[in-house]
């Protein structure tokens, strides 16, 4: 039987994922206060029911930046998502790319970016870490005008990664030594399925876009612990204007909560924004996504698209969003979810779920086009 909705997606990628995985992208920072805050303060917009409308023909499509889009969603950039099914950020792109939405790769996703290209037959757009090493930084913009990528997305909320409890108590972190890796391997024995589906079969198992910086042959373990020391504590608002510089396409800048940021974004190139708490993974105690979203965009009056994330796991929560003044909604648990439970065929599901949700929220509120 099919899952029903996001969240059996949730507990069916739990059931067949190694702990250490399913905590990585399920969990939050700390107490995870901002990781539930993104939830409650989503679910707690309220829609005008209206009725008496003619619903009978519904258009959730949506231009963005340029590209059109069946409905305002983005698969999310997140990092490791790979690893939850054989290379599963190919088999992810292929979904977006046959639901007519668009995905964001990773810095840190396992699969190339050229893999996800040639692979799905469709450039993602690509999301881009700062790292101290100015050099790294242009041969990962100058790859993505490669492949076409007909966007960057800058994440600027990460100049160090937030404290996270549960990726300590799986030994993804903070183990080091036989210790952490026995801990880890009896996770992966407790999914024998995942085991040989991605641990045998789906290697390499490493961070495809920073397999030269690293080696090609390093253990994971090595490239968590390169990103821990070289996340660029330094970067500030002149790294963007050099970002711009070198990318001649649309640019996003993902991460803002606070107006002025967003307005300085926009001064130094900034095409579009996504407010975002990185999914309550980075300060915890931050504002939630839905409840940032008013102010930044009074504060902006229109200039460039506003996107958000946080907390979506329906398509009714997409049209909270969009009613809420965002252009586009990214989302990023819900399709690695999917994707661990059943990989590129339970992506394409869960965006059918997300669009025939949005649908039937629409016609329930009386709007045939999201406009």
């Amino acid at each position: 039987m099919r899952p029903a909705s996001i969240l059996d997606y949730r507990a069916r990628s739990r059931a067949r994922v190694p702990r250490f995985l399913f905590d990585y992208t399920d969990g939050g920072s700390y107490g995870e206060t901002t990781l539930a805050a993104n939830l409650a303060d989503l679910a707690a917009v309220q829609l005008d029911q209206r009725v008496l409308v003619d619903v009978s023909r519904i258009d959730t499509a949506v231009t963005l930046l340029g590209q059109k889009l069946t409905m305002p969603v983005v698969l999310a950039p997140v990092g490791l998502a790979g690893l939850h099914a054989r290379r599963g950020e190919v088999q992810a792109m292929r979904a977006a790319r046959d639901a007519g939405v668009a995905m964001a790769l990773s810095t840190v996703s396992v699969c190339s970016l050229a893999e996800v290209a040639q692979g799905a037959g469709a450039p993602p757009w690509y999301q881009l870490y700062l790292v101290k090493d100015r050099g790294a930084n242009e041969a990962m913009i100058a790859a993505a005008r490669a492949q076409h990528c007909p966007a960057l997305v800058l994440t600027v909320d990460l100049p160090t990664p937030g404290a996270r409890y549960r990726d300590v108590r799986s030994s993804l972190s903070g183990a080091p030594g036989v210790a952490g890796w026995l801990h880890r391997a009896a996770q992966v024995a407790a999914r024998p399925r995942w085991a040989m589906d991605v641990g045998l079969l789906g290697g390499p198992v490493a961070m495809g876009n920073l397999a030269q910086l690293v080696g090609a042959k390093a253990p994971l373990s090595d490239y968590l612990g390169w990103l821990a020391r070289n996340f660029d504590a330094s970067a500030d608002w002149d790294r963007l204007a050099w970002v711009r510089s070198l990318w001649p396409g649309p640019l996003i800048v993902k991460g803002i909560l606070h107006p002025d940021d967003a307005a300085l974004a926009v001064q130094n190139g900034a095409d579009a924004i996504v407010v975002s708490n990185h999914g309550g993974r980075q300060l915890d105690g931050a504002m939630s996504a839905v409840r940032a979203l008013p102010a930044i965009l009074d504060r902006l009056g229109g200039c460039v698209p506003v996107l958000a994330d946080g907390g979506v796991r329906s398509g009714l929560d997409v049209l909270r969003y969009v009613s809420s003044g965002a252009s586009a909604v990214l989302v990023g648990r819900p399709w690695v979810w999917a994707l661990g439970a059943r990989g590129q065929a339970g992506v394409a599901h869960m965006l059918a779920l997300i669009r025939a949700e949005l649908e039937t929220a629409m016609a329930l509120t009386g709007r045939t086009r999201l406009a």
